[in-house]
């Protein structure tokens, strides 16, 4: 099943086990930065990277066919085009 990213999102919490480099932790400390936050905003990046690769990829003949037939025959409506 797909989620959209965008839904994906809510207020519920759960707590998960992750093993970090300890430098990388201590670091992170250092300047304050929230764990959970920096995790939460990267694992959302890196999942909207790979929605996106996916989607890429599985259209990815319909986009080879679109754009070979522009190629052929020209943007539709081109004469409209105000740029």
């Amino acid at each position: 099943m797909r989620m959209k990213i965008e839904s994906i999102r809510s207020s519920k919490r759960k707590a998960v086990n992750l093993s970090l480099d300890t430098g990388v932790v201590e670091a992170a400390r250092a300047v304050g930065l929230n764990l959970s936050q920096v995790c939460e905003a990267a694992l959302r990046e890196a999942s909207k990277q790979e929605e996106q690769r996916r989607f890429r990829e599985e259209n990815r003949a319909a986009f080879d066919y679109w754009n070979k037939w522009v190629e052929q025959h020209g943007l539709p409506l081109e004469k409209y085009r105000q740029f």
